[in-house]
């Protein structure tokens, strides 16, 4: 296999080099996820309309969309090369990498008209709204109602875990329509305004001092039935094609890797510990392993095809692994591992930082367990577990 650029892909990495040149700086190291504060929040839209403006956002878009009507390797070179500078990517991954790909796949017209360009420029900026408290990993099992009166919809429930919820502007939303069938068969999917009456979004406050995610309470909503994505019913199938996004969007995992580790643990001195050299020589192979496995993905791509439920693999891997690695470090730094302020700490507090949300990762996209489900039985080709209440109506299903 050549892992080498063809003529014009490193015609094209060359021409995103140089751009990236200037108008960002080069990564210091790695770094945790930019925070939402309104600075951070305004840099990234500017980031998000300059990419727009000179068609480096969405390289595979068709140009009446605002893309670059690019192939799926130039999308794979840029997102090589964006990720080595100081790129304030954060706020639009869920909405361009999930949401509007959806609302593309089962919106009409006025829907593609009216968003599409709005979230690609960024001047809008989109969420995900699909785990409840009694639902997450289970997305079929959620609770939030939508009740039909007239030509609208009328939502009542709440949404928790939502990232990004209280600076987005829009959201797709999965509710249950129908509680007398099967979970999977009741479902639907609307676009939300998030700014609408009866929309309270309350942020939750996480031991990493960040407020990333957020609850999300529905009281009384109403949405047209215009700004329903598929039919009435279909709303898993819908959902199924924002998760597979989901999952390939996240499989990575921004944060300190075996490079990182080692060159502390050579500066800190611990590279002579024989159980250290172990466990650093295990995340290399895996690393490895990984990048291997991407590659499989970018082939894929080149040929035209579409990425299927391998992509599960990467998300165990380095969500583990970084978790793995980041308390490594900090049992290396002894006591004064419980120090997490930048100016203080090796690395700006890059392990402190990452391992207090890293445990988020591993559940963000779907459990480590879903995920291996996913892996055993649509790549592996095993057996199904075993689902006592496939075919049995919601409102029959025990709950508490």
């Amino acid at each position: 296999m050549d892992f080498n650029d063809t003529p014009e892909e490193a015609a094209f990495r060359a021409e995103a080099r140089a751009f990236l040149e200037k108008h960002l700086e080069l990564k210091s190291g790695a770094r945790p996820r930019p925070g939402s504060g309104a600075t951070a929040l305004q840099r990234a839209k500017d980031w998000q309309k300059t990419k727009a403006e000179n068609k480096f956002a969405q390289i595979t878009w068709p140009k009446e969309w605002g893309g670059r009507g690019g192939t799926s390797m130039q999308a794979v070179i840029w997102g090589q090369e964006e990720s080595k500078f100081d790129a304030p990517t954060g706020p639009f991954a869920i909405g361009l990498g999930m949401c509007i790909p959806t609302v593309i796949a089962f919106g009409s017209d006025e829907h593609k008209s009216r968003y599409v360009e709005k979230a690609l420029m960024g001047e809008e900026i989109w969420c995900q709204l699909f785990s409840e408290p009694s639902a997450g990993s289970d997305v079929a099992g959620l609770k939030t109602r939508a009740v039909k009166d007239g030509d609208d919809w009328v939502i009542n429930g709440q949404k928790v875990w939502t990232s990004g919820a209280h600076y987005s502007d829009y959201g797709i939303l999965l509710v249950r329509t129908d509680p007398k069938v099967p979970k999977h068969k009741g479902l639907t999917m609307f676009i939300v305004n998030m700014k609408q009456a009866g929309v309270e979004v309350r942020p939750i406050h996480q031991a990493s001092g960040g407020r990333e995610f957020n609850e999300v309470y529905f009281t009384d909503v109403r949405i047209p039935d215009k700004d329903r994505l598929g039919d009435v019913g279909a709303g898993w199938k819908v959902a199924l094609v924002t998760l597979m996004n989901e999952r390939l969007a996240v499989g990575g995992s921004p944060g300190p890797d075996w490079g990182e580790i080692m060159d502390y643990a050579r500066d800190h001195g611990s590279l002579s510990d024989q159980a250290f050299r172990e466990k650093l020589a295990d995340w290399y192979v895996a690393a490895q392993g990984y990048k291997l496995t991407k590659f499989r993905t970018q082939t894929a791509l080149s040929r035209g095809q579409t990425p299927g439920p391998e992509n599960s693999i990467g998300k165990i891997i380095t969500a583990n692994h970084l978790q793995d690695i980041c308390n490594s470090a900090i049992e290396m730094q002894d006591h004064y591992g419980i120090i997490n302020e930048q100016d203080r700490m090796p690395g700006d507090a890059i392990f402190q930082q990452s391992f207090m949300w890293a445990p988020g990762l591993r559940i963000a996209g779907g459990t480590d367990e879903i995920l291996k489900n996913i892996i055993a039985e649509r790549v592996l080709g095993l057996p199904q577990d075993v689902r006592v209440d496939k075919d049995l109506p919601f409102d029959q299903m025990k709950s508490g």
